[in-house]
């Protein structure tokens, strides 16, 4: 039953969302005076809720520092022994066998809607840096999507963009609980960027989509409880019946990328059950997390990047654990991002990077996986081909499969392997470069024939923190090994700083912010205390160069 028929008029003696940023041509369309009353109203209902649980992550995360370690609730038993389904999957997200994520830039969204995936994550979250500017033209061409109108004239290349009659299904990724939006306040304080994101998103062109039966429909990152996952579906009542929608018609798929999540996902599924269809394998942050997690004990320290594959130990138990979840709850089990992209001017680093997606995407499918993501349009074809051969049907959530078994203790195993000057070095290269490039309003940054996000900085980062902390044995370029300390890292990173700064010009070193990336960088890889985000301090410079 529609709860309305449209939206309600929201009172006009209700103070309105203060946007305390200049504003652009163009900007007065998607923050009209309705639109900030709605954001209010979002916030003075959900706010108070948000912070109180990010208040919890913090009193956990002291449990843990103390030697209690991420486990399945005993509260929460009778929802993983009772038998339950997610409601039905709508006809639109029922085949979801490749998606391609990408920025909300207006050329990349509509390369990436007709790129031939099933599936469009517009990311407004790790793919795109949060300068105030990148999140409103991310919402006017979400407006222009809903009303097909999102097209593009390149006048310095005389091209012309517009999207063809059959184009991917779109899913938008709002930032997660923890991120602010400063340039919007309520009540005098910065509102929530998750609210925020998704606010504009369901009043501008939620009622729309619905109609079309096409969203909307959402991507939810970083949750690390099933409350948090409750207060999403609060949000969505409340969004819904404000929007003039039916109940349930607002689905999400939650990203399982932080290790205490990983614990709860048939809560999380329980907590959103109307408003979900599956969960996703979140690898790169759910390495991040890992490592924060279990930060302050030593049996848990990682080796380089590179050996902390999805084939073995906690990475392999998880997504294991969540297609077995998923499946018994008849939902989508997504698997996680193919990082590589094409590689121009070298034939065999090309075909070495497709022969990793290859076998990447069949290790996903013959799990069990019902779909999986790639970063760039050309990897496409190549997952669609590996699930087409051995998922013939939209998804496996039926097909009768035995899994091993997925021990709790196998969800903290931690890889094996080394960790070697060469890891040192290219975390310290890579974080910088990729800070860099966030601070100059890129969130999307090919390093090293890889596509980055923002989980990028933060797993070369975090690890860092971690060898310090512990005092890590380093296998040096010689052969030999030595203990990694402070002096070890400066040394290295001088160096790294200095190659970086050759690379380019003097000019352009100074006007890419290198100089300040390497400060946050260093910041967060070697503070006593562990900074939770590397966003938070970074975001806090953006504002100033905004």
């Amino acid at each position: 039953m529609t709860l309305q028929t449209q939206k309600q008029p929201l009172p006009r003696h209700r103070v309105l969302a203060k946007v305390v940023a200049p504003l652009k041509p163009g900007y007065e369309n998607i923050l009209t005076p309705d639109a900030l009353l709605f954001l209010a109203d979002l916030e003075r209902r959900f706010g108070r809720q948000r912070r109180n649980l990010l208040e919890d992550r913090q009193d956990r995360q002291e449990r843990f520092d103390y030697g209690e370690f991420p486990t399945f609730l005993p509260e929460t038993s009778h929802v993983r022994a009772s038998m339950w389904e997610v409601d039905p999957i709508p006809p639109a997200l029922r085949d979801r066998r490749v998606e391609i994520t990408g920025p909300v830039d207006r050329k990349m969204m509509i390369n990436a809607l007709n790129c031939g995936a099933k599936m469009f994550m517009a990311d407004f979250e790790d793919a795109t840096s949060p300068t105030f500017d990148n999140m409103i033209q991310g919402q006017i061409n979400m407006h222009d999507y809903a009303r097909g109108t999102l097209t593009l004239r390149d006048e310095a290349r005389g091209k012309d963009y517009a999207l063809n009659e059959t184009t991917a299904t779109m899913l938008v990724r709002p930032r997660g609980w923890h991120l602010l939006e400063a340039n919007i306040t309520v009540d005098g304080r910065p509102m929530s960027a998750s609210l925020f994101d998704f606010g504009l998103h369901i009043f501008h062109n939620g009622k729309i989509l619905a109609d079309k039966e096409i969203g909307p429909f959402y991507y939810l990152p970083k949750l690390e409880s099933h409350k948090e996952a409750r207060l999403w579906n609060d949000v969505f009542n409340f969004a819904q019946t404000f929007a003039g929608i039916d109940h349930g018609t607002i689905k999400s798929t939650v990203l399982i990328e932080t290790l205490p999540a990983a614990f709860e996902m048939d809560e999380i599924l329980f907590e959103l059950k109307s408003h979900i269809t599956g969960l996703n394998c979140g690898r790169w942050d759910y390495i991040f997390s890992y490592i924060k997690t279990m930060r302050n004990h030593k049996d848990y320290v990682l080796p380089d990047r590179a050996d902390v594959g999805m084939d073995k130990a906690f990475l392999r138990a998880y997504s294991l654990k969540l297609i077995e979840t998923c499946h018994r709850r008849r939902a989508h089990a997504m698997g996680g991002m193919a990082a590589q992209i094409p590689v121009k001017g070298d034939e065999a680093a090309n075909d070495a990077a497709f022969a990793k997606v290859r076998a990447d995407k069949e290790r996903e499918v013959m799990a069990g996986h019902d779909g999986t993501w790639v970063a760039h349009p050309a990897l496409v074809a190549v997952a669609t081909e590996v699930f087409n051969e051995h998922m013939p049907l939209p998804h496996q959530i039926l097909r009768k499969q035995v899994n091993p078994h997925v021990p709790e203790s196998s969800m903290l195993a931690p890889h094996q392997g080394k960790i070697t000057e060469g890891g040192l070095r290219t975390n310290i290269s890579v974080g910088i470069t990729y800070i860099a490039a966030w601070l100059s309003g890129r969130g999307a940054v090919p390093i090293h024939n890889l596509m980055e996000d923002a989980a990028t900085a933060e797993i070369s980062r975090s690890q860092i923190w971690q060898w310090l902390r512990h005092g890590a044995s380093i296998e040096l370029a010689d052969g030999s090994t030595t203990k990694m300390t402070s002096a070890v890292f400066d040394k290295t990173l001088k160096e790294e700083i200095g190659k970086i700064e050759k690379s380019m010009s003097a000019e352009a070193f100074s006007k890419g912010h290198f100089t300040k990336a390497a400060e946050i960088f260093t910041k967060t890889a070697t503070s006593v205390d562990f900074v939770d985000f590397l966003t938070l301090p970074a975001y806090d410079q953006l504002q100033k160069l905004s």
